[in-house]
């Protein structure tokens, strides 16, 4: 059994992440076909909410009801990893989602100091996703 003292220096871990999207359909299309997602079951079967395994125990929840036209900044980002980032860029070349560096530099891969490369880009309702190769 696990004493309390143990018990508080037990890491959380991640549950899930919710994205407040506009169009569910839409996103619900977009994530899933981008990232290769699993739609997992979901409680509340209204209509308003889909669920996606991120493996580990973790999902990433999209819930309808978001306005339009929110500004969000790229520094407030999700972040995926890929196998190849080449790969992944003509994926997007062929849904016709641009993409870019961490300065904005349209077609534009950005490399940290450590090797790892990164392109961020945007949802349909604006929120900055990063996707690298980070393993």
């Amino acid at each position: 059994m696990m004493n309390k003292t143990m018990a508080q220096h037990t890491p959380a871990v991640l549950n899930h992440i919710a994205v407040y999207v506009g169009d569910l359909k839409r996103s619900t299309g977009f994530y899933g076909s981008l990232f290769n997602l699993e739609v997992i079951p979901e409680p509340f079967k209204d209509g308003k909410h889909t669920w996606f395994s991120l493996g580990n125990r973790s999902a990433l929840h999209l819930i309808e009801g978001a306005k339009a036209g929110q500004v969000y900044d790229r520094n407030d980002h999700l972040c995926f990893s890929v196998t190849s980032i080449e790969d992944f860029i003509n994926k997007l070349k062929a849904q016709k989602i641009s993409y870019g560096d961490w300065g904005g530099k349209t077609d534009a891969i950005n490399v940290r100091v450590d090797g790892v490369k990164q392109i961020y880009f945007q949802d349909p309702d604006g929120h900055w996703l990063e996707v690298n190769n980070a393993r």
